[in-house]
This record gives C-alpha cells, sequence and structure tokens, in this order.
C-alpha cells in the first residue's frame, strides 16, 4: 500500500514542480472554500475522534489539540488564504553571476520534492502542511494519530476534491489512515520516494525517527520553554507576559514550562506569581528556595519533581525555580531546554543582549511570550513544523524551508579550460 502511495507521490510531485503560481493559488483557494462549504463533515468526523479518544482517556491537553469546532475551522481556512498572498519562493534566483570562464550561474530555488510528515492528534496539521506543500510545488504524505484518522480522511478528501477539480493528481496529497504502527516503519525506509520527513509528537517518535529513517529527518515541535525574569523586571508587565505564554493555549509546544526567576526580587516577586496564578487556575512546581513563599499565597503548588524540567506539561502547570544569576539562569536553560522557544523579562541591556547571544535556541525573546514562535505569527503562513535542529531550517518553517536549490549555468558553447 505505501509504495503505491509512494509512486502516487512521487509522479504527483513532478507535475506540481512546473505549476506556476497563479495556478498553485487557485487550488489553495478551492482547498479553502470547500473547508468551510464541506466544514460540517470534517467536524462530525472530529466528533467522533474526539469521542473515541476521550473513552479511551486521553489527556485534556491531547483533547484540545484534537478537538476542531467552526471557529477553528474557519482558521485553518483562513491560514490557506492567507498562504495563497504569500511570495513563491520556488524560481527564486538566490545569486549568481558572471563566472571569468564565460559560463553565466545562479542558484535557483526549487521544490524539495515529496514532503514525509508524521503527527499526533493535530488534525490541522494536515491542512497546514498540505497548502505549504502545495503552494511549493511538493507532495505530501501524511501520517497522522490513530486519535484523528476519521478527522484526517474527510480531510485529506476535501483537499483532494479540490486538487481533482483544478486538473491535478489526487496523490499530491494522501494520508495513511491505517493506525497499524508497522506502516510508520515502513514510512521511514521510503526513501524512494519521500524527500524529506518531518515527525511532529513526542520525544518518543522524534528518536524513532533519528534513529530508524533512511529519510532525512527535520526533528523539532518538542518545546520545554523558558522564561527569565531577572532582577530588573517589572513585575506587572512580566506577569501579563507570563499568563500570557502559559495559558493562552497551554497544549502548545511554545508553552512556557519553566519560569526561572532571579532571587533578588523573588520577596516582591512571588506573591504576585502566587495570586495571579491562582486566578489563572496554575498549578506551581516548586524549588526548595521558592516553595516555602509560595505555599503562603493563594496558588496551588507542589514541590518539584527533578524529572519536571525536561518534560512538557502541555497544562496549566507550571515550574518555578530561583536563581541567583543570570549565569544560572543561562545554564538552567542549557541543561534542560529544547532549543525551542525562550525569553527574558529585564529592563537591562546588557542582560538582554547576553541572553539574546547565549541562549542557543531556535527562538529567543526579550520582554515577550515565548507564544509568539509560529509560522502566521512571524508572517510565514501556517509552518509544516517548528524546527529546534540547525540544518537545514530552524525555528517555524514556513515556504523557504520547504524548497532546496539547484545551480543552473548558461554557456555560449561554453568548455572548461
Amino acid at each position: 500500500m505505501l509504495e503505491q502511495m509512494g509512486i502516487a507521490a512521487k509522479a504527483a510531485s513532478y507535475k506540481l514542480a512546473q505549476l506556476s503560481s497563479r495556478e498553485k493559488n487557485r487550488v489553495l483557494e478551492k482547498i479553502a472554500d470547500y473547508l468551510e462549504a464541506q466544514a460540517h463533515d470534517i467536524i462530525q468526523a472530529n466528533d467522533q475522534d474526539v469521542l473515541e479518544a476521550r473513552r479511551n482517556g486521553l489527556s485534556e491537553a491531547m483533547l484540545d489539540r484534537l478537538a476542531l469546532n467552526p471557529q477553528r475551522l474557519k482558521s485553518i481556512a483562513d491560514d490557506v488564504r492567507q498562504v495563497c498572498k504569500l511570495a513563491d519562493p520556488v524560481g527564486q534566483i538566490i545569486d549568481g553571476g558572471l563566472l571569468d570562464s564565460g559560463l553565466r550561474i545562479e542558484r535557483r530555488r526549487v521544490p524539495l520534492g515529496v514532503i514525509g510528515v508524521i503527527y499526533e492528534a493535530r488534525p490541522n496539521v494536515t491542512v497546514d502542511v498540505a497548502s505549504l506543500c502545495l503552494k511549493t510545488g511538493n507532495a505530501a504524505i501524511l501520517r497522522g494519530g490513530k486519535e484523528t484518522w476519521r478527522t484526517n480522511a474527510a480531510t485529506v478528501k476535501v483537499i483532494q476534491q479540490a486538487l481533482e477539480e483544478c486538473g491535478l493528481p489526487a496523490g499530491a496529497v494522501q494520508a495513511i489512515e491505517s493506525p497499524d504502527r508497522a506502516l510508520v516503519n515502513e514510512m521511514l525506509r521510503m526513501d524512494k520516494y519521500i524527500d524529506m520527513l518531518i515527525p511532529r509528537g513526542g520525544a518518543g517518535l522524534h528518536k524513532l525517527c533519528r534513529e530508524q529513517s533512511t529519510i532525512p529527518v527535520i526533528t523539532g515541535g518538542i518545546g520545554v520553554c523558558h522564561i527569565y525574569v531577572d532582577d530588573t523586571a517589572e513585575i506587572e508587565p512580566a506577569l501579563k507576559i507570563i499568563v500570557n505564554a502559559k495559558t493562552q493555549r497551554p497544549s502548545t509546544c511554545n508553552t512556557v514550562e519553566t519560569l526561572l526567576v532571579n532571587q533578588q526580587i523573588a520577596e516582591r516577586f512571588l506573591p504576585a506569581l502566587s495570586t495571579q496564578m491562582a486566578q489563572s487556575g496554575v498549578t506551581l512546581h516548586a524549588d526548595a528556595a521558592a516553595l516555602k513563599t509560595l505555599q503562603s499565597g493563594p496558588a496551588h503548588v507542589e514541590a518539584v519533581k527533578p524529572e519536571q524540567y525536561d518534560d512538557e506539561f502541555l497544562s496549566l502547570d507550571l515550574n518555578v525555580k530561583l536563581v541567583a544569576s543570570l549565569d544560572e539562569a543561562i545554564e538552567h536553560i542549557r541543561e534542560h531546554g529544547t532549543q525551542h522557544s525562550d525569553a527574558i523579562l529585564t529592563r537591562t541591556l546588557s542582560n538582554a543582549n547576553r541572553f539574546v547571544n547565549e541562549v542557543d535556541s531556535s527562538a529567543v525573546y526579550v520582554n515577550a511570550s515565548t507564544r509568539f514562535t509560529d509560522g502566521g505569527q512571524f508572517g510565514l503562513g501556517a509552518e509544516v513544523a517548528v524546527s529546534t535542529q540547525k540544518l537545514h531550517a530552524r525555528g517555524p518553517m514556513g515556504l523557504e524551508a520547504l524548497t532546496t536549490y539547484k545551480w543552473v549555468g548558461f554557456g555560449d558553447d561554453t568548455i572548461r579550460a
């Protein structure tokens, strides 16, 4: 089954690579319209997935990731329309020039070919990946989690309908609907057909892909994100940022998981933090230095477990640790972070500059929420993933991250001397 999907995707990728920007945008506009026109069918399928997932004991955080409603589906369709407005990178001349030999060369952006994506209970990923791949002339093979198979099947059906009405092969976007995990292992070895693999899930999935895949893998999406509150931070603005970073949508990878607080501000800051977190429904997990003060406040607080510094809560839980200095904060982030998104709250320019220069994450913020690490927020349109590695893409992966380049040489009967 997978080999036939690979053959169809590879054949589709050759056709997609020849499309003009206008032709690609026409497909995307039709997909967006159909997502809204057929919202009832997609949401009905999603309701069944959510019901079964709840029966199987899926956590509230994962249920939130899984659930669709008319507002979320409209937002997904609008993201597709936003991709239409973005500049098409395919065919862009990166650089080049005339050589002494008389050969004129240029480096030109081209599609990667076929993108494989393995993801868990995130039905929006299906549309995000499809829209970005189609805009860049790539075919896509998608393997969502077993919790979303009905939603993914209904969504891909709509996408394929739009493709075929535009005279393009349905094989340009395909989904593996079977929950059989053996198919994942088979997919990891489809290097004959898939040019790049993107896992979007937990650490176990990333480890499996890195160790077993014969296809180049882009890893990311695991966000143990930090905010460091230094001794010059202003309490009220700092709390506003922390609330946003923790509570706006706690099940996302750019949500803050650990708050590092300079001990010089702790006496003033921790009581205010406790009051604010109690109002926001956040449970605090505090180290020994912060525990006593926080226990005197209204927020629910527990002693932090060492392993919690390395885990994503993806819920209304937040680690709190006191640190003696910026150096200690940076050291903690280096030891426990995932190079996703980290922030400093400060009124000292030198501290801000040091943090930016010394924290080696894909996105670093000064006096801003970590929740901004997102393709749409960065002006990239819908993202295919957030890469926490350094080759070939880093941070939110938009259109350019789904292209490679080829060298093109133009001669006048030119030969090498």
